[in-house]
């Protein structure tokens, strides 16, 4: 299955939403939609995993890219990733540089 990856900001917060397999073939798609909302100049990232099958290391390499391009004052949040997908983000470690939640919870990330 292919890659859907959609970008929307609302509130100052870059939403994107992922739907597929992120791999090496695929990972230039949400790596152009972490450029576009770094360069908002956003306050948080939210990135909509719960319909994203899996993720590959190419995957990951973007998760760094986008914690470096956004700064350190840009919370990233992972929300509702699948198992598959939580687990390889924290077994990669970089669980510790995101934010995982089981929902989107726009108290916590919009607040």
């Amino acid at each position: 299955m292919a890659l859907t990856a959609k970008l929307e900001i609302v509130n100052n917060v870059a939403k994107i939403a992922l739907t597929g397999r992120l791999d090496a073939s695929t990972a230039n798609q949400f790596r152009e939609l972490i450029e576009q909302a770094a360069a908002q100049k956003v306050k948080a990232a939210a990135l909509l995993l719960g319909d994203l099958e899996y993720m590959a290391s190419a995957g990951l390499r973007i998760l760094v890219f986008a914690r470096q391009k956004m700064g350190v004052a840009v919370k990233i949040y992972v929300v509702a990733p699948q198992d598959l997908v939580r687990e390889t983000i924290e077994i990669s470690g970089f669980s510790q540089a995101v934010i995982l939640l089981p929902a989107y919870d726009a108290t916590v990330i919009e607040g």
